[in-house]
């Protein structure tokens, strides 16, 4: 039978107690054995340890659940975060769920409405099709026949948002101790409120509702569908949308589509990100593949819009500045260009010069830099030939660590999406015309048609 997730104060501290434990033993041995360890060998232990503490804080965040194995699935994603070794095996929560039985779905609309499902719809499928760590979908139907589907929040989650927040805090800050490449207790602290107030959002169904209407009265790119709330089936922790007929990714590959298809999609992704950044200035900061539906008409279904993101025109400005420069050739004038920009982002410190900007930071950042701008150095690129994300340089990593004076609030939520549709477009092998009126270069000049 399925559990809900663990709520008690007691066990759940317990819980990271034990990893906090486990962690510190791993630390001290692997800092032991490294004693005795030439330099290559050093860099494969440092990776195998890497994993090994990203195994210790997977367990107790799957153990917890809830909204501990959400910012499991948030943090594996935040690449110039944690170290890629630790960030797999946190990747882990985004594929390990377990369904609520019967009894907490009906818990959870008599808390809400009163009576049980089946007296709110003409009919509830009572076993979902959809889960994700926060909640499950339902399909079901209203009294008129239209088909629609049911986010049912886990019982009690909302509860534990502060004391898992504290919680993780605690783990990765004693994972620091264990690790030089994991960010000093200041980050940590920082994006981890971040975490919390967006989490916050996304269990606030009555929020996400507002994001979805408010993304179907503001958006306008052709071929995007977005499903309509049924607020009286709705509250704040139960969420009723119209149905949308569609497949996800790897169902969708599946059928063998044409290249014509995998093209004609692989643009709409694209030019839904742009649209998003530059015309609504709001973007989809959920990029899951299973957020999207690939429909029979040639429309994209896009879903879960609980956690968005306002992009303001200053962070807007600023990536385009940092990006067009580092497009051109290199020069001290280039380079200034992005040191300012930085700057204006919060990044770096104003302490750093530009003479060790160029010098330290720049060789650091360049791998993953180049991995960015590869699509924008062509007017269409094809993404079956994208390179895969930059393996991490230890040495790179730790200057990273050392210079980072912060980060802008935009920031996480715009790499994390566009990470997402690069991945996304990857898969599809996909080719697509990359123009836009933010990176600008002599190959790549902007296409106003579209966005």
């Amino acid at each position: 039978m399925s559990k809900a997730p663990a709520t008690g104060k007691f066990t759940r501290g317990a819980i990271s107690g034990l990893a906090l434990v486990h962690a510190g033993f791993n630390h001290l041995g692997h800092k032991a054995r490294q004693l005795t360890r030439d330099e290559e060998d050093k860099l494969a232990a440092q990776e195998q340890h890497e994993a090994e503490l990203g195994r210790i804080l997977f367990r107790a965040l799957n153990q917890l659940k809830g909204t501990a194995l959400k910012v499991s699935q948030l943090l594996s994603m935040e690449a110039d975060f944690l170290p890629v070794g630790i960030r797999r095996e946190l990747a882990k929560g985004c594929y390990q769920v377990t369904p609520l039985n019967r009894a907490h779905i009906h818990k959870v609309f008599t808390r809400e409405f009163g009576v049980a499902p089946d007296a709110v719809f003409a009919h509830f499928e009572a076993n979902s099709f959809a889960a994700a760590s926060l909640g499950q979908v339902h399909r079901a139907t209203l009294s008129d026949g239209t088909k629609v589907a049911v986010k049912v929040q886990y019982p009690g989650i909302a509860s534990s948002i502060g004391s898992d927040i504290r919680m993780l805090q605690g783990i990765l800050h004693a994972l620091a101790l264990a690790s030089d490449l994991i960010p000093r207790k200041e980050l940590i602290d920082r994006v981890m409120h971040e975490i919390e107030h967006k989490l916050a959002e996304e269990l606030d169904y009555e929020h996400e509702a507002e994001q979805l209407r408010w993304f179907n009265t503001f958006i306008w790119l052709p071929g995007v569908v977005i499903p309509q709330v049924m607020a009286a089936q709705s509250s704040r922790r139960v969420l009723t949308m119209q149905y949308l007929e569609g497949v996800h990714l790897d169902a969708w590959l599946a059928t063998n589509p044409t290249q014509a298809q995998r093209d004609h999609f692989g643009q709409l992704l694209y030019d839904w990100f742009w649209h998003c950044v530059l015309v609504l200035g709001r973007i989809h900061a959920d990029p899951h593949p299973g957020n999207f539906l690939f429909m029979d008409d040639g429309r994209l279904g896009l879903l879960d819009f609980g956690c968005t993101k306002h992009i303001s025109p200053e962070f807007c400005q600023a990536m385009a500045q940092a990006w067009s420069a580092l497009l051109d050739e290199p020069s001290d004038d280039n380079y200034a260009q992005v040191r300012a920009a930085y700057l204006s982002l919060g990044v770096i410190s104003p302490d750093l010069c530009l003479t060790d900007f160029i010098d330290q930071l720049i060789p650091a950042i360049t791998p993953i830099v180049n991995w960015q701008l590869e699509p924008f150095r062509h007017k269409e690129f094809n993404f079956s030939n994208k390179s895969g994300y930059p393996s991490p340089d230890l040495g790179h990593t730790k200057t990273l660590m050392n210079i980072a004076a912060g980060f802008h609030e935009d920031l996480p939520y715009f790499d994390r999406a566009f990470l997402g549709l690069m991945h996304m477009l990857k898969k599809l092998g996909a080719t697509v015309v990359t123009g836009n009126p933010w990176v600008r270069n002599e190959n790549n000049l902007p296409r106003s048609t579209n966005i």
